[in-house]
């Protein structure tokens, strides 16, 4: 495919979830280049509708409502508006059963280009490989195939936010010490979190607590053991939490959904992992990412910690 055809009409599947998305935006941004005068649609969940709008990547973005199994008027609407799309190639950067179905709702004889793993597509990664590191190494090794290189982390550097609203006071670091309510074994415990935070404030950082309502209770018992702290739980968009990682002298967090938003800005990061994940798939992407395994997060010491996160604050950010 020539990618100076004007008329060339591109489309993206990239669904979910939060990581696996950030992860996917370095890929998207290599597509637009390889294809700089195509329309570019994005197909996604409204939780990114704001993403594709704002990156720039996309000249259009739809929004995917998922139909179930048995939802037939659903599934003949997806149907029309992809045929009526007129792509001359899909980017599946979803890569799973139902993004794979989507390829089969083309007809035999009139099916685009398709860069993925469902089986017939034109560019297809069967690799093992593709699954066994984090989700942008997978999508590099498929583009591969569309004659796609030079992919690189997006570094979020087009997210622009107001924050004068904050009562921010340089130098701060983040913590993000929650995660979802289903899995507490992915938590350091919040005493050691406020043990920490007494001592960075010590070394004159202030300390600001990011995290969803959910959270609500692990961030105020860490605030209440350290009432310095600016407590902004449930206060800050994913926008807003990746304005705050520009400005940010280093953060540090649990296996969770911010620590995706922060890593890429290339913001000194420190992201904390049990045995329940392995940080070899599921860590953060950025140029300034470390991280630090216990089986059981209860072992890992403050002092460790704290050793550590000094180290990543040394880092040169240029």
């Amino acid at each position: 495919m020539s990618q100076h055809e004007d008329s060339t009409r591109i489309l993206i599947i990239k669904l979910s979830a939060l990581g696996d998305f950030i992860q996917a935006l370095g890929p998207m941004a290599a597509i637009r280049k390889h294809h700089p005068n195509a329309h570019i649609t994005l197909l996604t969940t409204p939780m990114f509708k704001s993403f594709g709008e704002q990156c720039g990547y996309f000249d259009d973005v739809w929004i995917d409502k998922r139909p179930k199994t048995f939802d037939l008027c659903g599934w003949v609407s997806l149907r029309k508006k992809l045929i009526n799309g007129q792509f001359s190639r899909i980017y599946d950067l979803q890569n799973n059963d139902r993004t794979s179905f989507y390829f089969k709702l083309f007809s035999k004889h009139k099916k685009p280009e398709w860069v993925g793993i469902a089986a017939g597509a034109s560019h297809q990664n069967t690799s093992p490989l593709r699954t066994t590191g984090h989700a942008f190494n997978g999508h590099q090794q498929t583009l591969q195939r569309a004659g796609i290189e030079n992919i690189e982390i997006d570094d979020l550097s087009w997210i622009k936010e107001d924050l004068s609203r904050l009562d921010l006071k340089p130098p701060y670091i983040l913590f993000v010490p929650g995660s979802a309510p289903q899995h507490p074994q992915k938590r350091w415990p919040h005493k050691k979190y406020a043990a920490l935070a007494q001592q960075l404030a010590q070394n004159n950082y202030q300390v600001i607590l990011l995290g969803t309502v959910a959270e609500t209770e692990v961030t105020k018992a860490i605030e209440n053991i350290c009432p310095n702290i600016l407590n902004l739980t449930g206060q800050t968009s994913l926008f807003e939490i990746a304005a705050l990682a520009q400005g940010a002298d280093g953060a540090i967090g649990n296996d969770t959904g911010p620590m995706h938003m922060i890593g890429p800005t290339g913001c000194p990061s420190l992201i904390l992992f049990s045995a329940h994940s392995n940080p070899a798939r599921h860590a953060p992407k950025g140029a300034n990412v470390k991280t630090i395994q216990r089986n059981n997060l209860e072992d890992l010491k403050n002092d460790d910690v704290f050793e550590f996160l000094q180290k990543i604050l040394s880092v040169d950010r240029n």
